[in-house]
């Protein structure tokens, strides 16, 4: 049974929606006894880093979402700022991230030659993906990979190895991790038509 974690923040009925679609069982996990049901959990979030990390501290969700990611392997993909606080820092903040996967969240820095005009932030609208390993989240993806995206910040992660996916707005950064049973993917597959039922419908057959 797949958990979408209920600390307050994301479009979790857009994710019910999409898995209500695929006949795949999911529900809204506010609590730790809800919690502890899940075979599978989504973390979602949208806005600032710090208050994406103080709603989910103040849930009383945290602790026991660290026991089961990291101690019981559930498998659990962060959605946007989900993904982000997957990592250690942020620069969009000072609160500490999950840790999950070694890395910082950065702020796009464009290179000096880019055309400021062509790349405004927020990053926002639809951008193809390019594979960099293999992963059973990008089997059933069209050929040509494209997803939605809003955001102003990339995760920066210490070890290369950890990147599925790299997309490249002024330069190349990872949009899609993965260390062991831990995802994160930094466009919005509720909103990503076929190819985002497809990435959560392969997550849920993990």
């Amino acid at each position: 049974m797949i958990a979408i974690v209920d600390y307050g923040l994301g479009n979790i009925k857009a994710f019910a929606n999409v898995f209500k679609r695929l006949n795949i069982e999911c529900y809204f996990a506010a609590t730790e006894e809800e919690l502890r049901r899940a075979s599978k959990i989504i973390l979602p979030g949208v806005g600032a880093f710090d208050h994406a990390m103080s709603m989910l501290n103040n849930s009383g969700l945290r602790a026991c979402l660290d026991e089961l990611v990291l101690e019981r392997k559930i498998p659990v993909i962060g959605i946007c700022v989900g993904m982000q606080m997957m990592a250690d820092s942020s620069e969009e903040g000072a609160s500490a991230g999950l840790g999950w996967i070694p890395g910082t969240v950065r702020k796009f820095t464009l290179p000096a030659s880019a055309n400021l005009t062509h790349f405004p932030l927020p990053h926002m609208g639809w951008n193809n993906i390019v594979p960099s390993r293999e992963s059973a989240l990008l089997d059933c993806l069209d050929e040509e990979k494209r997803f939605y995206f809003l955001h102003s910040y990339y995760y920066q992660c210490v070890n290369e190895s950890d990147v599925v996916a790299i997309a490249t707005y002024g330069a190349d950064y990872a949009c899609i991790i993965n260390r062991d049973n831990v995802y994160g993917i930094q466009c919005h597959p509720e909103k990503s038509h076929h190819n985002g039922v497809a990435l959560l419908k392969s997550f849920a057959n993990l």
